[in-house]
C-alpha cells in the first residue's frame, strides 16, 4: 500500500504538471486570429508552448548560400566550422527576434535551409537573417587628400559599381592606407555622405558583450548602447586615449552609422551607436550585434511563402487521420481485451498528454513528420500493453491467482518491451544524427515518445492494476 500511495501521488503530480504546461498552448491557439497576430507583433508569446511548424502554420522558407569565397583563410580551411557558426548565429538572431524553435539545417556544402513559421513578410526575414553584422571602429582621416577624395566622390555619377569596386577617379585621390566608406543615407540622394577611414581596425564587434536599445536624453531618439568584454574594453580605452579630438567612425557592414569626436579617454568598455533609426530598426540592429557577426555574407538563392490555407489543410488532414487511428485502436483494445484494454487505453491517453506537455516545455515545433513520430510512438506504447496483456492471458490459463499474474506478466514482458524500444531508439538516434529538417522532427518526437511510452506502459498501467487489486482482488476481465 505504501508503494501504491507514492505511485498514485507521482501520477497526480504529473497530471497537474501536464495541465500547467499545456495551458499556455491551449490558451494561445483558442484565441482569435487577430489576437494571435497582435500578440506575435509585440513578441509576447508564452515562454513554454507547443509551436506549429511551417507546414502547419504557414510562413517563409529560405535557402541561403554562404559566400565561401569571402571567408578568411582560416575559415576556408575549416569550412564545416564556419558553416556551424553561421547556422548558430542565424539561429540566435531569429530566437531573439521571437520566432521560437525555427528549423535551421545545413544543406550540402555551403547552403543553409531556414523555415520561419508565421512570417510572411520576406523583406523582414531577409533584413533579419542577411545582415553580416561586421561591426568595426575606425579612425576618420582628416587630411586634405581625404577631403579632396570625398569632394570627388560627390562629383562622379557612380562611386561604387555593382561589384562594390570604387571609382578609379576617387581611388587615386585617397591617402595611403585608407578607404572610402559610404555613410548612412539613401544612395544617390542629397543625404548621402562619404567618409575616408584608416584601414587599421583597432576594435571589432567580436569583443561585444551586450547591445541594447535606449533613447538619448536630448531628443528621445533610439540609440544602441553597447558594452565590450574585458579585453575589448582595454582595446577601446587605448584607442580613444591615443586619438583624442579625432573622429571615430562606427561602421556596420561597411556603412558608417555615426562618427562622433573622441573628447576624452573612454574607459569601462561601453559606448553608443547613433543614427536615424526607428525603434524597430534599432531593436533589430541590437539583435544582430548581440548574436554576433557572420563569418561571411549569405546570399538568398531560394525564397517562397507558404500560405496559411495550406497550413489549415495540413492541420485538418493530419489531426483527422491521427484521431481516426487513435479511436480505432481504443475500440479494438476495449473489445478484444475488455477490462485490461480499458486500462491500456487510459494509459495511452495519459501518454499522449505527457508527450504534448513535454514538447511544450521544450518549446518544440510540431510538424506533419512530427505528428507521424507521435503516432508511431503511441503505436509502440500500445504494443507494449499488448505484450503485457498476452502474458496475463498465458498466466491466467495456468490458473494462477491474480496477485501473481500481474507482477509475473510485467516481469516476463519487460525484456520484449525493452528490446523493441531500444532498437527503435537506435534508429531514431541515427535519423536525428544524419537526417535534416523534417527527418529530424520525426526523430525527436519518436525518441521522446518512446521514453514516455515505456514509462506509461510499465509504470502507469502497473499502478492501475495494483489499484484494481486493492478493491477487486479476484476480478479482472482480460
Amino acid at each position: 500500500m505504501d508503494k501504491l500511495h507514492w505511485k498514485l501521488g507521482l501520477t497526480l503530480v504529473l497530471i497537474v504538471l501536464s495541465a500547467w504546461l499545456l495551458y499556455p498552448t491551449i490558451n494561445w491557439y483558442t484565441q482569435s486570429a487577430d489576437e494571435i497576430a497582435k500578440a506575435e507583433a509585440t513578441h509576447s508569446r508564452p515562454r513554454h508552448m507547443l509551436n506549429l511548424g511551417l507546414d502547419l502554420k504557414g510562413g517563409t522558407h529560405m535557402l541561403l548560400e554562404l559566400e565561401v569565397e569571402k571567408l578568411s583563410k582560416k575559415d576556408k580551411a575549416n569550412l564545416s566550422d564556419a558553416m556551424a557558426r553561421a547556422i548558430e548565429i542565424i539561429r540566435n538572431r531569429i530566437d531573439q527576434y521571437g520566432v521560437g524553435e525555427t528549423p535551421i539545417s545545413r544543406q550540402g556544402e555551403r547552403w543553409i535551409s531556414v523555415d520561419l513559421p508565421g512570417i510572411s513578410d520576406t523583406e523582414e526575414a531577409e533584413s533579419l537573417i542577411g545582415k553580416t553584422a561586421q561591426l568595426e571602429f575606425r579612425i576618420v582621416s582628416e587630411s586634405p587628400m581625404a577631403q579632396e577624395a570625398i569632394n570627388k566622390a560627390y562629383d562622379v555619377d557612380e562611386v561604387f559599381d555593382k561589384n562594390g569596386q570604387l571609382n578609379p577617379a576617387v581611388k587615386k585621390l585617397l591617402p595611403p592606407n585608407t578607404s572610402l566608406f559610404r555613410g548612412e543615407g539613401e544612395e544617390g540622394s542629397s543625404s548621402e555622405k562619404f567618409y575616408v577611414l584608416e584601414d587599421s581596425v583597432a576594435v571589432t564587434g567580436a569583443y561585444l558583450e551586450n547591445a541594447r536599445v535606449e533613447t538619448d536624453n536630448q531628443f528621445g531618439q533610439p540609440i544602441i548602447a553597447f558594452t565590450f568584454n574585458k579585453e575589448g574594453g582595454k582595446k577601446f580605452e587605448r584607442l580613444t586615449r591615443a586619438n583624442q579630438n579625432r573622429f571615430l567612425a562606427i561602421t556596420l557592414d561597411g556603412i558608417v552609422h555615426s562618427a562622433p569626436r573622441i573628447k576624452s579617454t573612454i574607459a569601462g568598455g561601453s559606448g553608443i551607436i547613433e543614427g536615424s533609426f526607428t525603434m524597430e530598426e534599432a531593436r533589430k540592429l541590437a539583435i544582430v550585434l548581440r548574436a554576433g557577426a557572420l563569418p561571411a555574407p549569405v546570399r538568398i538563392i531560394e525564397k517562397r511563402v507558404v500560405g496559411p490555407s495550406l497550413g489549415e489543410d495540413s492541420i485538418k488532414k493530419g489531426l483527422g487521420s491521427a484521431l481516426t487511428g487513435f479511436i480505432l485502436v481504443l475500440i479494438f483494445m476495449c473489445v478484444y481485451y475488455r477490462g485490461g484494454g480499458v486500462i491500456a487505453c487510459t494509459a495511452l491517453a495519459f501518454n499522449l498528454v505527457l508527450l504534448a506537455a513535454a514538447m511544450s516545455w521544450f518549446n518544440a515545433t510540431l510538424t506533419l513528420p512530427g505528428i507521424a513520430g507521435i503516432i508511431l510512438s503511441l503505436a509502440m506504447a500500445i504494443d507494449a500493453n499488448v505484450l503485457i496483456l498476452e502474458r496475463m492471458r498465458e498466466e491466467y490459463s495456468l490458473n494462477k491467482p491474480l496477485q501473481l499474474v500481474i507482477p509475473q506478466s510485467f516481469d516476463k514482458a519487460w525484456t520484449a518491451i525493452l528490446d523493441s524500444n531500444v532498437t527503435t531508439w537506435i534508429a531514431g538516434i541515427f535519423l536525428f544524427q544524419f537526417g535534416s529538417g523534417p527527418v529530424k522532427g520525426f526523430a525527436v518526437t519518436l525518441i521522446l515518445g518512446l521514453f514516455i511510452g515505456v514509462f506509461t506502459s510499465v509504470f502507469i498501467t502497473r499502478m492501475m492494476y495494483e489499484f484494481w487489486l486493492t478493491s477487486n482482488p479476484k476480478e479482472l476481465s482480460i
